[in-house]
């Protein structure tokens, strides 16, 4: 059986266009829902989010930054196991225009219409600390570099 590397994953993540993104409220309830990668998910497993900074996700992530990304799905032929990837990580927020030019694609403008210069944009980068798959009957664990 194989194993996985951070890069396998990180491509895999990529092609998965909605991951479902877990922070802890204020009221230490869990809070869930989806976000768009983008493809934007890096070889080390850092992946990015943009987002509206008064959203309750950016106030759930300055109180607790860690969180928790769940993918699922199949890039590939007909009939294949369904891939799922678990991530716990740690989430920052950034607020830099040179960065969010970095991790900009055009499918962005139907949500933040005046691109990188949209008021009150966001942008939610995830560091993987632990990675964990199931691809098909094979499973396992990653733990990416700090």
């Amino acid at each position: 059986m194989s194993e996985k590397t951070i890069a396998d994953l990180a491509k895999a993540m990529g092609k998965i266009d909605f991951a479902m993104l877990t922070t802890r409220t204020e009221g230490d309830q869990l809070a869930t829902r989806p976000m768009s990668n983008n493809a934007d998910v890096e070889w080390d497993g850092d992946s990015y989010y943009f987002t509206y900074e008064q959203t309750r996700t950016v106030s759930d992530i300055e109180r607790d930054r860690h969180v928790a990304l769940s993918f699922q799905g199949r890039a590939g032929i007909l009939g294949a196991p369904p891939l799922f990837v678990a991530v716990e990580g740690e989430a920052s927020i950034i607020r830099d225009k040179a960065v969010f030019a970095e991790h900009w694609t055009k499918g962005l403008d139907r949500w933040f219409p005046q691109g990188i210069d949209t008021p009150g944009i966001a942008l939610i980068k995830v560091h993987a600390v632990r990675i964990n798959y199931w691809d098909g009957e094979e499973e396992g664990e990653v733990t990416p570099s700090v």
